[in-house]
């Protein structure tokens, strides 16, 4: 990250100076509001080299904005702790020792999170380093990291036939055929997903190998190490329903944004929360517009499911509602992701020209009707 480092430092010390000035009942607005918009000028910033001087931004401040975005989960989630009192602050509470910040500023900084997640509370955190010292057994400890690694080389293995496969399938604007462009787009999504999964279960295997991540004991007794994890790629994209797929992918942050959001939220919850992570993943045309797909697409699958539920009295019918369910999961999905991806308002028209798009206000006409 180099120089741009210092965005991650500046935040770690804001919310060292928010803990010792304000009462805790005070200090999750202050901290929530105070990060987004520190990384919304670091959001702009990215739009105006790319939009208006039309240059492609440093690496380096890619990377460190995208720790950025991590690091503001992490002390948002701090935050709301304190003001839950699920944690204490021991300063405010006597001691005048400023080391007892530390635990704070070791939690905001923790590296390898910073890197990919995944999020967890601070009270977690504190018990995975305490476990350290006492999670001996290095075998079943290197098997279970081994296995992880063989996860990631198969998920970038996948990468490489999807890859041949866009290649040999041509997307034509306007095209008459109407199941090629379908299949395009979904084999980019798959593509583009492959890039999430690899990038979480790498980092997984980050924190796992930095001793973080023991989850206690599984029934058969074995050590699981599973207790930092955004989900399992085989588990998500088998998901028969859309709102299902919504907890499930990047599973930490989608529990980050219910508590931050929709547990919080008076007015239109889901659709609230949908809209907060298109600003907290920058604000980008194609980022809105897939955001509010997906949200508009979650309404729908509750009204469509609570609608049909009743009527799924035989086996074949449940059947048959999870196939259908898991096609248009799969390709309504696909609409979300190349949107929030391509992020461009130029790139999404793209999306407009394929009969994909169609799904989309099929689940409008579903929430109109029912």
């Amino acid at each position: 990250m180099g120089s741009y480092s210092l965005l991650l430092f500046f935040s770690a010390v804001l919310l060292l100076l928010l803990i010792y000035c304000l009462h805790p009942t005070h200090i999750h607005h202050w901290t929530l509001g105070l990060q987004m918009c520190w990384q919304t000028v670091w959001h702009l910033y990215i739009q105006y080299q790319l939009y208006w001087l039309q240059e492609t931004p440093d690496s380096r401040l890619l990377l460190a904005i995208s720790a950025l975005m991590l690091m503001t989960q992490r002390v948002s989630s701090l935050s709301l702790d304190l003001q839950e009192g699920t944690i204490t602050s021991s300063f405010q509470n006597s001691s005048q020792d400023l080391s007892v910040l530390i635990p704070f500023l070791s939690y905001s900084l923790n590296f390898p999170a910073l890197l990919g997640g995944p999020l967890c509370s601070f009270n977690t955190f504190v018990q995975s380093v305490r476990q350290m010292s006492v999670t001996p057994h290095l075998t079943p400890y290197l098997r279970r990291l081994t296995s992880k690694i063989l996860q990631v080389i198969i998920l970038v293995w996948i990468k490489y036939p999807l890859k041949e496969l866009l290649k040999s399938i041509t997307f034509r604007v306007n095209s008459p055929c109407v199941c090629q462009n379908i299949i395009w787009i979904w084999i980019l999504s798959l593509l583009l997903k492959m890039n999430y999964y690899a990038h979480w279960k790498v980092s997984e295997c980050v924190n796992n190998a930095a001793g973080i991540g023991f989850h206690g004991y599984s029934h058969s007794g074995k050590k699981s190490w599973d207790g930092f994890s955004d989900g399992s790629p085989w588990v998500t994209e088998a998901l028969s329903r859309p709102s299902a797929f919504a907890r499930q992918w990047n599973r930490t942050t989608a529990v980050w944004l219910r508590r931050m959001v929709f547990k919080r939220s008076n007015i239109s919850p889901l659709f609230m929360t949908f809209l907060f992570s298109a600003w907290w993943h920058g604000l980008h045309p194609g980022q809105i517009l897939g955001f509010i797909i997906w949200s508009v697409t979650v309404q729908g699958d509750y009204k469509m499911h609570h609608f049909l539920h009743p009527m799924l009295t035989s086996k074949w019918r449940k059947w048959l509602y999870v196939c259908l369910n898991w096609a248009f999961t799969q390709l309504t999905i696909s609409c979300v992701v190349v949107c929030v991806e391509l992020q461009s308002l130029e790139s999404v028209k793209l999306l407009w020209c394929s009969y994909i798009a169609v799904l989309p206000l099929l689940s409008v006409l579903i929430i109109i009707i029912l």
